[in-house]
């Protein structure tokens, strides 16, 4: 059985909570992210900020992205997953929790990032190739329509992505 070790995205990209959101933008445009992990101290927990957390809480308020703090927006402590838990156990976490990426960590360390995309990709023993399923997936999105809506995108990109599988995993039951 899969589990979130096998899936997971790493490494992860870290930022410090002392960073301002101006900081995060950069990072995580220069990176091609959606969310970063906020880094633990001795005193605090791992956080994690995302796309969403800056468009709410820092450009839709008209806020100061160089005068905001990653601290200031991030959630902290963030909903986590073990390295050791199922494909299935993560993606009723992160589906409980109502979020699409969690930090996986282990002995409280950092071991990764798993996503609902990554579930989707690699998420079952008889998943397609990484590159093959991420090629179809990205052709598919480019010719549909991007909405401006990140929900009512992800939404999108996840009706496309399963509907890519299920053409792929059709084409696979009838090759044999």
């Amino acid at each position: 059985m899969l589990t979130v070790r096998d899936i997971m995205t790493r490494p992860v990209v870290v930022i410090r909570s002392s960073a301002t959101v101006q900081n995060a933008i950069l990072l995580m445009r220069a990176k091609r992210l959606r969310s970063l992990i906020v880094e633990k101290t001795e005193d605090t927990p791992y956080g994690i900020v995302t796309e969403k957390d800056i468009v709410f809480k820092v450009i839709a308020p008209n806020e100061n992205p160089d005068l905001v703090g990653v601290c200031d927006i991030m959630r902290q402590p963030c909903i986590q997953v073990a390295a050791a838990a199922t494909v299935q156990e993560a993606a009723k976490i992160l589906a409980n929790a109502g979020i699409h990426r969690a930090p996986v960590i282990e002995n409280e360390e950092l071991l990764g990032i798993v996503s609902v995309t990554d579930i989707l990709r690699k998420g079952h023993p008889g998943a397609l190739p990484r590159d093959e399923l991420g090629q179809r997936i990205q052709a598919a999105l480019q010719q549909a329509r991007i909405i401006d809506d990140e929900d009512a995108q992800i939404e999108q990109e996840c009706d496309l992505a399963w509907q890519v599988y299920e053409e792929m995993h059709q084409g696979a039951k009838v090759a044999l």
